[in-house]
């Protein structure tokens, strides 16, 4: 029978199975046995129901296991059945019937070692203690340690038996005689050795041995007659390199005694040193710390260092920077024992360290410190005193996981720091106070969210791999640590180290005091302003949102009982109402959330029903309240949500409308809250008549996604005639200079509402790479960068974007509904000067566009304003590459009215294509041939305007979702909105280079980067036409709109322009194709604008200029037929000012194309002066023109331009008087030798051209 193997660690849960089965079916007989045994306990007996436990069995197994420790009691039943007698002693019976080896170890005495006392090794100068090695601890016996201490000198008397050695462990009759035996072998070993010797040892034993040892020693020694001198008078312990004294010579004791004296005389010069002199009566000073004694000296002054580096920035508690010369009192408490202490203050490194102090006090105040010195750094107040941002100092320090681990704090004070220190660097003071203060302007609930700038990280790994096989953007952002998603981007990666959960506890669990609670609602509402998707993070954290609407949204609250009580908890809070509306301006389905599922639609009845001084509130905080909850509920309509509760609250919005605060004094403290309150309720009756107005319309709409609301025209109707009569009355009050300024705050919304009210019933700038920072801006943590605009800027209660904004939103409706009114609208004038942020140029967009469509209505109607047509168009066309993202309706609006209309361009009518075919003609030397036909370009250029514009918008279908959705935005149509976040700031809506998009489009459909060019054929159908029309268009920018196309460098037009040649095999052939790429190419290379054209530098959209000349040297050799134009264009980039790289590409890797590059001196139009000088000085591009020419490569026929260059630079480089060692004179007088032969040869046969 086999034998079945052991199971191995290898083998599977199948494999062990089997085996099992091969068991079985064997039948042999099992090695272990599973048996019943009753239960002692339990009173069974071991009779047929015994078999009830199953026990475990092996064969030659005793079923007592020996105990080889003691192990506990047991309880038995039959404990108390045993036999006991009163005079049986325990222990006996233990020792009577235990076998253990504790009987044999119960016999050993061991000695009372609590009172020896524990000696640690001696401190050495040495990294590790000296290594002893064998021979030398055999001779340190423990017989001869002791026995040395006492031993006499070589010369003395033996002594008569040992003092240290009592033989009293050896015990036995002869312990006696052994210790005699040993004290004479010690005696014999220390006679046998020298006096140097001997001291020697006493040197090497005195710092082996315990202190403590050798005082017992010599106090054995002293009560045999000698005096101990183990401690000096003060009772200090003696030093381990004092000597014993016994008996040795005098000199030897003069040293010791000479030392001791010396080590006195040094400790009364240490104590007369010392800041105080220790008395004798003072507690705990018989031991002088003269270190720490020093802290107790005033501090000397401080001073400049005398060096031009850098000094360590400081700051106090307050987070101010202390100037380093600055000599503060001590009292402060800004001095410590730091590296520097006579400098007050702490620098940033120091900070960090006493935040991970053991002491509470010290954590909590380093944040908190950190806490004011990241505010004031926010502000901007260090950027002239400091070199480098704060900011990103801190961050790349790791602040970040600083106050993540601050938070997990157990002691509340700690955590209410971190708190304040992480709304300190996530939260912008000025940011918010800006969002807020345009919620009223046109379009002012939307808001960019706040994300960094997306960086493209190049993956090696995915380099190769086909499409379906690199990973996607989510697992290469879960593969990456938190540090590496916080330097790229703070709040999402403080989300993704749970700090929301961390902030729910703080809030649920330990309800902070009140500033702390702020703290915490104030960096919730930054982390929802980050994104779509991190405000659902907020929405979805367990237990986050409900907490927040319970404690500080509450429906329904009681008054604190007292009245300087402030309480948070249980109570509406502003900040709570203002995370709801932030959340809901994330989406509508977020909205739609807040409203049902966690009741906030209940909340806003409550808040809003009754008036502010019935909200049981301090008045400030019940204003405040009252107008987040309309701005709330101005989100929610904005999405077309909420609308039955307009009609249930729609007595309490006419009662607060009529109750407008009229301006009155601005020196009222609640008047600035009032007009808010009134600018939010205006806000949301102006998107609850864009909801009716939807509805009015809905059968002309897209109505197959979106439900109709419950709003009819007939609910906002009313509100038209109260509006309008406020409006009125603050028109009035504008002559009184005390009402004016709270006059013209209301205004805006009043004319904005009227607006959106005509509009309904008629049915109707900014480059975000240019927005100039902050000094304290960082990358992964972007703001709007908007401190300068919070007082007297754009964004305060003085700007006057709101108004003019209105004002021409309004006059633009109502032009729209009566054109008669075009002629009671005064000739206007647009100044467009760029802001440095893109929050606020959206709001100067809208400006510009309003103004611009008045102007589309004025400017064939009013010859005043037509005077101004050209400046029209000019805005009108700077301002397409500028537009954000969620503009896309007004970059087609612009390009549908105003960009394309032949009204805008004056100069295409009478005379003006001749006058600018003059203009140019006057600027050249000669006349050129392809400069005579501008002027009848230019003519048919404009008259092909209306083809031009439909070309542009079919090549610009693609972007028709979002054109879609942000008409949806601009014209009101709350049904179909979805989000008040607008897209991220990846890019303007078009690129900067949109006039060449035709042309490129078809570059990317047909061209080949490698050149090789395909045949006309597989061009698309109407490619010819298609860029006709982009050349066309490119042509009167570039005559009429220079400052238009000044966004696009040179170089970049040049590798456009390259396209008509990469696209095709003979599209540059044809003739309108030929004859306006011919006119570009003059107007590019004219002098003026030579030097601007820099091709060493990389275009935009490409990698370097380099590899597009490669395309085009390979398309010329292949499908140019010599033509001219196209050769125009390869030798634009061979200049002497250029790279030698293209000129060697040219000349060695492609020169056969030199017997067909013909163009002229006179075609080319570019003075040869900039391809002879300065001379050539790359010797490898020298031979290379040298073996062309030799070789007949290069001929004057042939290539007259490169010819003539090739001819002066050699020339130049063989009569040169300042040759390089390098070049023997021979080689040059024979190359001088040969061009001379090789040039009258060729100019005999083939004569000058």
């Amino acid at each position: 029978m086999a034998m079945i193997k052991r199971p191995k660690p290898t083998d599977s849960e199948a494999d062990i199975l089997r085996e099992q089965e091969k068991f079985l079916a064997s039948g042999s007989p099992s090695t272990v046995n599973v048996v019943r045994r009753p239960d002692k306990r339990a009173g069974q007996s071991g009779g047929a129901d015994e078999d009830q436990r199953d026990v475990v069995t092996i064969q030659d197994l005793p079923d007592d296991l020996p105990t080889l420790t003691p192990a506990p009691p047991k309880k038995s039943r039959l404990k108390g059945e045993r036999v006991r007698f009163e005079d049986e002693d325990p222990e006996e019976l233990l020792d009577r019937h235990d076998t253990h080896i504790s009987a044999v170890l119960s016999k050993i005495i061991e000695r009372d070692t609590s009172s020896t006392p524990v000696s640690l090794p001696a401190f050495t100068s040495l990294a590790f203690p000296k290594a002893f090695h064998r021979p030398e601890m055999e001779n340190l016996v423990g017989a001869k340690i002791l026995e040395n201490l006492h031993s006499p000198l070589p010369g003395f008397s033996a002594m008569a038996g040992p003092r240290l050695v009592s033989g009293q462990g050896l015990g036995g009759p002869g312990g006696t005689a052994e210790t005699l035996q040993i004290h004479q072998e010690n005696q014999a070993k220390i006679q046998a050795m020298s006096k140097d010797q001997i001291l020697e040892e006493q040197q090497r034993l005195l710092v082996q041995l315990d202190p403590r040892l050798v005082d017992f020693v010599r106090s054995r020694k002293a009560a045999g007659g000698s005096a101990p001198k183990s401690q000096d008078a003060r009772g200090r312990k003696p030093h381990l390199q004092e000597s014993v004294v016994t008996g040795m010579d005098t000199e030897k004791t003069v040293e010791e005694t000479a030392e001791v004296v010396m080590e006195e005389e040094e400790d009364e010069e240490e104590t007369e040193d010392l800041p105080i002199k220790p008395q004798k009566d003072w507690v705990h000073m018989d031991k002088l710390e003269p270190e720490k004694l020093e802290w107790i000296r005033d501090l000397p002054a401080p001073r400049r260092k005398g060096t031009k580096m850098a000094m360590q920035a400081r700051f106090d508690f307050a987070g101010t920077l202390i100037p380093p010369t600055e000599d503060l009192p001590t009292h402060l408490g800004l001095h410590h024992h730091g590296d520097e202490p006579e400098l007050a203050g702490y620098s940033l490194q120091e900070l960090f360290l006493l935040s991970r102090s053991q002491l509470i006090q010290q954590r909590s105040l380093a944040l908190s410190t950190l806490a004011h010195v990241l505010t004031k750094a926010r502000a901007g107040e260090f950027a002239a005193a400091l070199k480098g941002s704060v900011v990103s100092t801190l961050l790349d320090a790791g602040l970040l996981f600083l106050l993540r681990f601050s938070l997990d704090d157990s002691v509340e004070g700690v955590m209410s720091a971190a708190v304040q220190a992480l709304r300190a660097l996530l939260v912008s003071p000025g940011d918010e106070e800006c969002l807020d203060a345009t919620l009223s302007w046109l379009h002012g609930l939307a808001s960019f969210p706040l994300l960094p700038t997306a960086e493209e990280e190049e993956d090696e790994e995915d380099e190769g791999l086909p499409e379906v096989m690199r990973e996607t953007a989510e697992e290469k952002e879960e593969k990456k640590t938190d540090h590496d998603v916080a330097r790229h981007d703070v709040v999402k990666g403080v989300l993704r180290m749970k700090l929301l959960p961390r902030l729910r506890y703080i809030l649920e669990v330990v309800r902070p005091s009140p500033k702390v609670v702020q703290d915490v609602l104030a960096v919730l509402i930054r982390v929802a302003r980050h994104s779509s998707s991190a405000a659902t993070q907020v929405l979805d954290c367990p237990r986050l949102m409900e907490t927040v609407m319970s404690e500080f949204v509450p429906c329904s609250w009681t008054v604190p009982a007292s009245p300087n009580a402030q309480p948070v908890y249980g109570v509406p809070v502003a900040d709570a109402v203002k995370l709801l509306r932030v959340l809901a301006s994330a989406g509508r389905h977020v909205c739609a959330r807040l409203l049902n599922s966690l009741g906030a639609r209940e909340c806003l009845s409550r808040l809003l029903a009754p008036e502010p001084a019935e909200l049981q509130l301090e008045p400030g905080e019940a204003l405040r309240v009252s107008t987040e909850a309309y701005w709330l509920w101005a989100v929610a309509a904005s999405y077309g949500q909420a609308c039955s509760l307009y009609v249930d609250l729609y007595p309490v919005l006419v009662k607060a409308l009529q109750s407008a605060p009229w301006p009155r004094s601005p020196s009222d403290p609640l008047l600035s809250l009032e007009l808010r309150r009134h600018q939010a309720l205006l806000t949301l009756l102006t998107h609850v008549t864009h909801t009716a107005g939807c509805h009015q319309d809905a059968p002309t709409l897209r109505i197959a996604s979106r439900g109709i609301p419950l709003l009819t025209w007939g609910h906002v109707m009313g509100l038209q005639p109260a509006v309008l009569g406020l409006l009125k009355g603050c028109i009035r009050t504008l002559g009184d200079p005390v009402q004016r300024e709270s006059t013209l705050r209301l205004v805006p919304s009043y004319l904005l509402y009227l607006g959106a009210f005509y509009s309904q019933s008629c049915s109707a700038v900014c480059n975000p790479q240019s927005c100039s920072p902050s000094p304290e801006t960082v990358p992964s943590l972007p703001g709007l960068g908007c401190s300068q605009w919070i007082s007297g800027g754009l964004a305060g209660t003085s700007s006057p974007f709101p108004l003019v904004t209105s004002l021409c939103y309004l006059l633009d409706t109502l032009i729209s509904l009566h054109k008669g009114l075009v002629r009671k609208v005064g000739p206007c004038e647009v100044v467009a000067k760029p802001t440095p942020s893109h929050w606020i140029l959206r709001h100067e967009q809208h400006l510009l566009f309003l103004l611009l469509k008045l102007s589309i209505r004025l400017v064939p109607s009013d010859p005043e304003v037509a005077v101004h047509a050209t400046l029209f168009h000019h805005t009108s066309l700077v301002m397409l590459p500028w537009l954000l993202p969620g503009s896309e309706f007004l970059a087609h609006e612009l390009m549908s009215t105003m960009v394309f209309n032949k009204d805008f361009m004056p100069e295409g009518q009478s005379g003006g294509p001749e006058a600018a075919e003059l203009s140019e003609l006057q600027l050249q030397d000669r006349p050129s041939p392809s400069l005579q036909t501008l002027g009848p370009l230019l003519r048919e250029a404009c008259v092909q305007l209306p083809s031009i514009r439909g070309c542009y918008l079919f090549h610009l279908a693609h972007m028709e979702p979002a054109v879609l959705s942000s008409q949806d935005y601009h014209l009101g149509r709350t049904p179909w909105i979805n989000t008040q976040l607008l897209p991220g700031l990846t890019g303007p809506s078009l690129p900067s280079d949109w006039p060449f998009l035709p042309l490129v489009s078809l570059y990317e459909r047909a061209g080949a980067p490698d050149g090789g060019g395909q045949q006309v054929e597989s061009l698309p159908a109407g490619s010819v036409q298609s860029v006709t029309f982009c050349l066309q268009w490119l042509l009167l920018l570039e005559v009429w709109r220079e400052e238009a196309l000044r966004v696009v460098l040179p170089v970049a037009k040049l590798a456009r322009l390259a396209c008509v040649f990469l696209s095709s095999s003979d599209l540059f052939l044809e003739r309108p194709v030929q004859r306006l790429t011919w006119a570009l190419f003059r107007l590019l290379t004219r002098p003026s604008r030579l030097d601007a054209l820099d091709v060493n530098s990389p275009p935009p959209g490409l990698a370097s200029f380099d590899d597009l000349y490669s395309a085009l040297l390979g398309q010329f050799e292949a499908v140019s037929f010599g033509d001219h134009l196209f050769g125009c264009f390869v030798l634009l980039p061979l200049q002497r000012r250029y790279s030698a790289t293209m000129r060697l590409k040219l000349f060695g890797e492609h020169a056969g194309l030199l017997r067909s590059l013909g163009v002229t001196l006179e075609q080319l139009a570019i003075p040869i002066e900039r391809f002879t000088s300065p001379p050539e000085d790359s010797l490898p591009l020298l031979r290379l023109y040298f073996r062309t020419l030799v070789t007949g490569a290069l001929r004057q026929c042939w290539c007259p331009v490169l010819y003539v260059v090739a001819l002066s630079h050699l020339n130049t480089f063989i009569f040169s008087q300042d040759a390089g060692p390098q070049v023997p004179a021979g080689l040059c007088v024979w190359t001088m030798i040969v061009l001379a032969f090789m040039h009258a040869r060729w100019s005999s046969v083939f004569p000058p051209v």
